[in-house]
């Protein structure tokens, strides 16, 4: 009898969870013997939802996406509430936190990514110890812990302080405008919150924006109800203590002596990779793990990372100086999710003899998208060029840009395009219009000559089916589901936006597209019932 190949995953997320799933067939044939090690007492969720759950807008069995029950009896040995500490390559096993020892013959990264905690007063973990020290408390700790009303909103535990907070109308604070900052500020502001949010910056989102988009989503949060605070440099948090000398959080004190008072503080600082148990491993690290093509590690070709702590870079054939390798981890959940998908399959391949899968293609560059209620921003690409700008490229095809704006009511467009097709893109306001030319970016596309065509699709009288409806178009992007397919389960009854997403898995990712699912399900009952009633009067 063939003796399993042994693979050990570390880290039980959406990822992780994805990787198993698509091992399934090797398992009930005895070919695989899993293992995976969860540091959370919890099964794998998607932790794209977590801001969602904080305000009441997903429940936790809708954030569920393992089915531990189906794996157990498969034969996988799934282990949460326990870490790894530590892994000895040369004998192929690992050191868990509760002193067993797994051996395997294949190891997984799906450690994912922690919140970055800045280094400012009051957080004083963060501000006083070296790089080493921090890297060895990461190890011994899941996340740094923070003091009450301070939280970074990266698992369930933080998103129950969040709701309380939010379901006590307290005020939140949170500091960073990114995307996720953003995000979670309008919706806590939409369930009644008190919401300030505090950056640096002089507009919200502004790696993804320019100045005009960043000044139009400015006024859009205000009027959701969410105060913003620009050209603010945070240096200390303070906190007021109880009887028993407890820390609670109370304010942020600002550069130019501003206190920002507030009940309880959401850190959105941006996240990085978590690769300490990699580094101590000897294994190469840069902002994520090194990892090749095939998802292999450059330092040992027998482990492999896949998602937000993979940094997938083709492994050169002389040194470099890994701190400033090229590229990072995507940050996304579809490239992971189609990381793990490939690595199970290869894995499947190698135990059955077959050749080893075509590799992942490269993966195109993200469309950022904000996901608020009423609050519609799409980005992608560089948009810091100005229409009058002078093209730094001497050769090729010139750069051009297209702008529109009418602030008053809430709407920006900039195109930047190069031969006509779609290069950079900033929309604010215009959902049609973004969700043309996300379609248009994604396929590089050539953009109509007259660009005004595209602002049309949000004019009042635009009635005209839009390239987004075509069957083949992409409709969720983290589990690559096309319009024609939810049209095909629509007519097999899934008339549902969580009945597609339990049959295809669109919309169980990022959750962007499910207003798209739900449009797209509400033209098909609606030419379904005309069809109907064309057949009763024949």
């Amino acid at each position: 009898m063939t003796t399993p190949l042994r693979v050990l995953v570390v880290g039980f997320g959406p990822v992780a969870a994805r990787f198993a799933e698509d091992l399934l067939p090797a398992l009930e044939s005895g070919a695989i013997e899993l293992t995976i090690v969860g540091a959370e007492a919890s099964d794998a969720y998607n932790r794209v939802l977590v801001a969602e759950y904080a305000v009441g807008h997903a429940t936790l069995a809708g954030m569920e996406i393992a089915d531990t029950v189906a794996l157990r009896g498969a034969g996988a040995s799934v282990r949460t509430g326990v870490a790894v500490r530590s892994i000895d390559r040369r004998a192929r096993t690992a050191t868990l936190s509760d002193d067993s020892v797994e051996p395997w013959d294949r190891l997984v990264f799906a450690t994912g990514a922690r919140a970055l905690i800045p280094p400012l007063g009051g957080l004083e973990q963060s501000r006083l110890m070296n790089d080493r020290e921090r890297q060895a408390l990461l190890l011994r700790s899941n996340d740094q812990e923070l003091a009450d009303g301070v939280t970074a909103l990266r698992d369930l535990a933080d998103a129950d302080a969040v709701r309380r907070a939010v379901r006590d109308r307290r005020r939140v604070i949170v500091l960073g405008a990114g995307v996720l900052g953003l995000e979670i500020a309008l919706a806590a502001a939409r369930e009644g919150a008190d919401v300030c949010v505090v950056h640096t910056g002089g507009f919200p989102m502004g790696r993804n924006l320019d100045r005009g988009a960043g000044h139009v989503l400015t006024a859009a949060a205000r009027a959701a109800g969410v105060s913003l605070i620009a050209h603010s440099r945070i240096e200390d948090v303070v906190y007021t203590h109880d009887e028993q000398g407890r820390a609670h959080f109370d304010a942020l004190l600002s550069s130019d002596g501003k206190m920002i008072h507030g009940d309880m503080l959401i850190l959105s600082c941006g996240v990085r990779a978590r690769t300490e148990l990699a580094r101590s491993a000897r294994l190469p690290v840069a902002s994520g793990i090194l990892v090749d093509r095939d998802l292999s590690s450059w330092g040992d070709a027998d482990v492999f990372a896949i998602g937000d702590c993979a940094q997938v870079l083709a492994k050169p054939d002389e040194l470099i100086d890994l701190e400033n390798a090229p590229g990072a981890p995507s940050g996304l959940i579809g490239p992971g999710w189609r990381q793990a998908e490939w690595l199970a399959a290869r894995l499947r391949a190698e135990v059955a003899g077959l050749p080893t899968p075509e590799l992942l293609p490269i993966e195109s560059p993200s469309v950022v998208t904000l996901k608020a209620e009423g609050v519609d921003v799409v980005a992608a690409g560089d948009v810091s060029a100005e229409p009058w700008d002078d093209d730094p490229i001497t050769t090729g095809a010139p750069r051009r840009v297209a702008q529109w704006a009418d602030p008053e009511h809430g709407r920006y467009v900039k195109l930047v395009t190069r031969d006509g097709v779609l290069e950079a893109m900033a929309c604010v306001g215009m959902p049609r219009t973004a969700a043309e030319l996300t379609l248009l970016y994604q396929r590089r596309g050539e953009l109509p000559a007259d660009r005004s065509v595209l602002l049309r699709h949000d004019g009042p009288d635009h009635v005209a089916a839009a390239a987004s409806d075509d069957p083949a178009a992409t409709v969720c992007w983290c589990n690559g589901v096309s319009a024609g397919r939810i049209t095909e389960v629509a007519a097999e009854g899934h008339t549902t936006v969580e009945s597609v997403g339990a049959c295809t898995r669109a919309g169980t990712g990022c959750g962007g597209c499910k207003s798209r699912i739900g449009e797209l399900l509400e033209a098909y009952l609606e030419s379904s019932a005309a069809a109907g009633a064309e057949e009763v009067a024949v």
